[in-house]
């Protein structure tokens, strides 16, 4: 399952590092849940979720709608 998270960063013209901050983990570390490298726990898509004012369904891809 590919997220849209860096899509959505993209869209706003944020670095990883930023997002990370947010977060409160590493920028390496968010930059392997883009990859796909690591898989991205639910408390993080909740806040995903919060900080792009989208859907936990949109994020993951079950929904197109934001």
């Amino acid at each position: 399952m590919r997220l849209r998270i860096r899509d959505l960063r993209e869209d706003a013209d944020l670095t990883q590092k930023e997002i990370a901050d947010y977060l409160e983990c590493d920028q390496s570390l968010y930059s392997k849940y883009e990859r796909g490298e690591r898989v991205v726990p639910l408390e993080v898509v909740f806040k995903l979720a919060i900080y792009y004012k989208t859907s936990m369904d949109y994020l993951v891809g079950l929904t197109d709608q934001r």
